[in-house]
């Protein structure tokens, strides 16, 4: 479907990491929001960002 094209997220995790934090800061109240809306497995998606560095700040909405 034309929608998974727009769910689908970057495989490199710094772009990823691009992503999720402008989602974050433009469209989502949470990172649980953001996954459950576009269906991403919030575990998988923290180790991705995890494994270059990166956690999620939750009072501040996004990864460092």
């Amino acid at each position: 479907a034309a929608s998974d094209v727009y769910k689908r997220q970057p495989e490199d995790p710094y772009m990823l990491l691009s992503v999720v934090n402008m989602k974050l800061r433009d469209c989502y109240p949470s990172l649980d929001a953001l996954c459950d809306d576009l269906e991403v497995d919030r575990e998988e998606l923290e180790a991705k960002l995890k494994a270059v560095g990166f956690v999620y700040d939750s009072k501040n909405k996004k990864f460092y």
